[in-house]
């Protein structure tokens, strides 16, 4: 055990997770590649839990950074604050709705808490629609409507939760339905549901389920559940941390996948958008974020270094348009690990958009989940140098692929040989 290892189990909470049995120091990073203490280069591929979205140490960023804290870092939002004011502006314009406000945060977590209090005080309910398998955060409010029970440490909560289907299309009740009767399905039972409660505040929803294993619905599921929320009155939040800013590569939002019936009436963002900076957020009509009847403030949310980090990212984003990187070499990884799973029993689906892709493993001949084969290919890739994330609602039976959004096609290749070797050596 390290030293450093040593010291972290002495100081910190034993929940804090660690990957690997010998976890690494990640000291520094450039372009898609990180370096441990030891000086070993590793392909990043979770990219610190899709934060890192451009690039490790990329020059446009750190020199933003760096100007910004030469001339003032934070001020709180007492003040006028020219960066908060021009980010919020350009991700007001690329929210897609109408009359948009913009309230920056720290974090996911914080980001979708300010979701549910815009909700429930617009609404004057306390009664949350949210997804089975689904993450929204650590927060006391955001737990008690995570759907995934391995991130709920507890059932307490200043909300009544429902938990609908439609997360996961390959599990469940409706998992051998077409498409098209999936979404039937999953509308008559969210019909149903609604028809014994009195109308809740807000559906919020994850377009990819992110700690879930990157698992998701049909295309237009959330567009039909919209129809039948509109009707009631119910507002929809889509949770965007993961999937927002082209990392789907379809779309720029994940509920662009579904939408017919027109834009969330509020979403929420964090991680990429900072590429590693504290940035969160939430976007709403006007009517909706300015419903609070109190003075509230936002002491680090929207300070000028992470703002003038934003806009350098996602200027850079646009500029070099990742979102299209994502969907080309991203649809390049996913059919090359299809062909792979293809040979391997214990694999049971490679699913994903664009740079966002969950391998599911479970014991051959079974739908049963594997955690421990899961454990082991994280292992055996990090040997070979690179890192992978997990997760799922089956007992993190999932492997997560996350890498920057700038990732190239011979990057890619080099991932997915470490992958194949790590999944043929440790997987039936």
């Amino acid at each position: 055990m390290s030293d450093l290892y040593g010291r972290h189990k002495a100081v910190l909470p034993d929940w804090l997770a660690l990957y690997y049995a010998d976890p690494i120091e990640i000291t520094h990073g450039e372009g898609r590649y990180v370096w441990d203490a030891a000086g070993k280069r590793y392909l990043d591929f979770f990219g610190g839990i899709l934060t890192t979205m451009t690039a490790h140490a990329l020059p446009e960023i750190t020199k933003a950074v760096s100007e910004q804290a030469g001339r003032i870092i934070h001020s709180s939002t007492l003040y006028l604050n020219r960066p908060m004011v021009e980010l919020a502006e350009r991700v007001a314009e690329l929210s897609g709705i109408p009359d948009a406000r913009v309230f920056f945060t720290t974090s996911g977590t914080e980001a979708n808490d300010t979701a549910l209090l815009l909700a429930t005080s617009y609404r004057r309910s306390n009664q949350i629609l949210a997804m089975r398998n689904s993450y929204h955060g650590r927060s006391f409010s955001t737990v008690g409507i995570t759907g995934n029970k391995g991130w709920s440490p507890t059932s307490l909560s200043p909300l009544q939760t429902l938990y609908v289907h439609g997360g996961v299309r390959t599990r469940g009740p409706y998992a051998d339905l077409s498409d098209d009767d999936f979404i039937a399905a999953c509308v008559a039972d969210l019909e149903d549901l609604l028809g014994h409660v009195r109308p809740p505040a807000a559906l919020i929803a994850e377009p990819i389920q992110g700690v879930g294993g990157f698992t998701s619905p049909p295309d237009g599921l959330y567009a039909a559940f919209r129809q039948v929320l509109q009707e009631r009155g119910i507002l929809w939040i889509a949770d965007e941390v993961q999937t927002g800013w082209g990392r789907t590569g379809e779309h720029f939002w994940g509920w662009q996948a579904h939408a017919e019936n027109g834009p969330p009436d509020i979403i929420t963002f964090a991680k990429g958008i900072g590429n590693g900076m504290s940035i969160g957020g939430v976007v709403a009509r006007a009517e909706i974020m300015n419903c609070l009847d109190s003075n509230s403030i936002s002491t680090f949310g929207g300070t000028q270094i992470t703002m003038a980090a934003g806009l350098a990212n996602l200027t850079y984003l646009l500029e070099h348009d990742l979102q299209g990187n994502a969907r080309r070499v991203g649809g390049l990884l996913i059919e090359r690990l299809r062909a792979v799973a293809a040979q391997l029993p214990g694999v049971r689906e490679v699913r994903g958009r664009g740079l966002m892709i969950g391998v599911e493993l479970v014991k051959p001949g079974t739908d049963t989940a594997d955690p421990e084969t899961a454990a082991a290919v994280l292992e055996a890739a990090r040997e070979e140098g690179l890192l992978l994330g997990k997760g799922g609602g089956h007992n993190t039976s999932a492997l997560r692929i996350a890498p920057p959004l700038s990732l190239t096609v011979a990057e890619a290749e080099e991932g997915a040989a470490i992958l194949e070797r790590a999944l043929r050596s440790c997987v039936q």
